[in-house]
């Protein structure tokens, strides 16, 4: 039977736990047959064993393992993965056994002598649940990160070549280095590039490395058990686990720290892991998409990044454009953000002023297109008629005939939010920004925040 990208798209991990090796084989074909991927094992141990190494979304337990119960395992395998769909099957089926499965934790009870159509139906039904629960999943996160899509029109030749290429690459399995200035929607293309694959019904997660300490972000990354270290009141599964068949995205990876970047590698080439304080080796189905704004190639030269993770993670290597090299694109985004930030605020604008536009057009944006986001909704939520003007625009756009330095009178919040706008637009990384500026990374990023960059 040749399987399709859809039913790719529907594939699960099972697990199935007997004791008798006809109804493994038997229900390891049918199942393999439809395109799912199946791991078959005799008794509780060995399925507890593959559990704590691998992410199923559905497990067939016999009810009776030789001298087991299979309710017994019920509660354990849950609790290593507790969003796994358990089935009971049994050749001593009764209502009781049916009642205290369900009891247990048990997503549904299957009498022996099963047909391939019955285990077909059960598998269809957890299949739309699991997809169901991952598409839930997803939106939970799209309304925490609530924003305007970013259009993926442009007039700029680099950035249809971008897209062209993320197009391409989509429905591969190749890791992604998307490359760029900081705000020039590396994090949206990657969900883009995610939503294009045939991954697209799979989770989508994100971390952002420089904003977690060493420890904290490998426990993030890899997971961690109860008490692995202070603090660590309960198991956390980590992203890999959470994305399990989907993608997960590494945004600035250029700050990931060097105790961690050996862990990702072996991740990447052989998609192993350890969680933190625990020796067990898991696998898991993960594509990695990184994004950075940094010169990694410095970092191998500096020894900060390691040469060998920088040629895994540099397989397809797409550029982004920074918005200062866009301004036909400038008009064009601007005007989506507003219709988009508009019917939010229940408001309906016509567009723009000439003024207002021309001054979008000339600034250079330095925090690019987070940054134009953050102007059109600011521009939005303050403008009381039908378009949008210059005076609707925040004093750092508006072109002024004398230029903010120090004794202009204006105010020092001003002369702040411009320099280190200024320092960041000329600055190689982050880092350096934050050294010529004299503060740590942590308050550059809370002040680029604030402002937007």
């Amino acid at each position: 039977m040749k399987i399709t990208d859809d039913d790719k798209a529907g594939r699960l991990n099972v697990l199935i736990v007997d004791d008798e090796i006809n109804i493994r084989k038997t229900l390891s074909v049918c199942l393999e047959t439809r395109g799912h991927r199946v791991i078959a094992v005799s008794n509780a141990a060995d399925a507890l064993s593959e559990a704590g190494r691998q992410v199923f979304d559905l497990a067939f337990v016999d009810l009776r393992l030789g001298t087991s119960d299979g309710l017994d395992l019920i509660p354990d395998l849950l609790a290593s993965c507790p969003w796994l769909k358990i089935v009971v099957i049994t050749a001593y089926a009764s209502v009781e056994s049916a009642v205290e499965a369900m009891r247990r934790g048990a997503t549904d009870y299957i009498p022996k002598p099963f047909t391939p159509e019955h285990v077909e139906l059960v598998t269809g039904r957890v299949g739309v649940i699991r997809t169901m629960e991952q598409r839930i999943n997803t939106l939970k996160e799209h309304l925490e990160r609530l924003h305007p899509e970013v259009s993926f029109i442009s007039r700029h030749s680099g950035m249809q070549r971008a897209l062209e290429l993320a197009r391409q690459v989509a429905r591969s399995e190749a890791v992604v280095l998307l490359r760029g200035p900081s705000g020039t929607g590396k994090s949206v293309l990657a969900r883009a590039i995610h939503s294009w694959s045939r991954r697209a019904e799979k989770p989508f997660g994100i971390i952002s490395c420089p904003t977690l300490s060493s420890e904290l972000l490998e426990s993030e990354l890899f997971g961690h058990v109860k008490g692995a270290f202070t603090g660590a009141v309960k198991d956390n599964p980590g992203r890999i686990t959470a994305c399990e068949g989907g993608t997960l995205f590494l945004d600035e990876i250029g700050d990931l720290p060097l105790s961690i970047q050996p862990k990702l590698l072996r991740f990447i080439q052989d998609l192993e892991y350890e969680r933190v304080g625990d020796q067990q080796t898991r696998r898991a189905d993960v594509r990695i998409i990184a994004a950075t704004n940094t010169d990694l190639e410095n970092g191998v030269r500096e020894g900060r990044f390691r040469e060998d993770l920088y040629y895994r993670l540099n397989v397809i290597q797409i550029d982004l454009p920074p918005l200062s090299e866009r301004p036909d694109d400038v008009d064009f985004l601007a005007k989506e953000m507003l219709a988009f930030f508009g019917a939010q605020n229940h408001k309906v604008f016509t567009g723009f002023s000439e003024e207002a536009l021309l001054a979008l057009r000339n600034y250079s944006w330095p925090g690019n297109i987070r940054e134009l986001r953050n102007v059109i909704e600011r521009a939005a939520i303050l403008s009381f008629g039908e378009t949008v003007g210059i005076e609707d625009l925040p004093s750092a756009i508006v072109p002024r005939t004398v230029p903010v330095r120090l004794g202009s009178p204006v105010s020092l919040g001003v002369i702040e939010e411009n320099h280190i706008r200024r320092v960041i637009a000329s600055a190689r990384s982050l880092q350096e920004a934050a050294d010529i500026l004299g503060i740590d990374q942590a308050t550059l990023w809370r002040k680029r925040k604030d402002y937007g960059i």
